[in-house]
């Protein structure tokens, strides 16, 4: 099995202008040798593909899926009170290497830009 935990963190965005490290998610997905996602990994570790949303308030914090529906990549929370899914522009096309920056529509319909600031090979 070949996951990467991939954290995202606040890049600079309009309203965050140095951006912020302490909003962000962790992602545990399943990554290629170019860093792009593997829908066939994915399909054979489904479970294991995570994502938990963390940030300084108490009620933005969520957890659920890293999920895929007819190409498209999105996170998955398990309980109403985390929001809806909230879908990643373009996840499939980007890679998630150190420097790469991703968008994605969060729970409130604002899209704020990420940055990926680590990655670490899960086992």
């Amino acid at each position: 099995m070949q996951l990467t935990r991939v954290i995202l963190r606040l890049a600079r965005n309009p309203g965050y202008p140095d951006g912020d490290s302490a909003r962000g998610y962790s992602i545990v997905a399943p990554l290629d040798s170019e860093g792009h996602l593997d829908v066939e990994l994915w399909r054979t570790h489904k479970e294991a593909c995570t994502v938990r949303r963390f940030s300084p308030m108490k009620e933005d914090v969520a957890d659920g899926l890293l999920s895929n529906r007819g190409g498209h990549w999105f996170f998955q929370y398990d309980e109403p009170e985390e929001g809806p899914n909230e879908p990643v522009y373009r996840l499939g096309d980007h890679r998630l290497r150190i420097g790469d920056y991703v968008a994605i529509k969060e729970h409130n319909d604002e899209t704020l830009t990420y940055i990926v600031s680590e990655t670490q090979k899960v086992h």
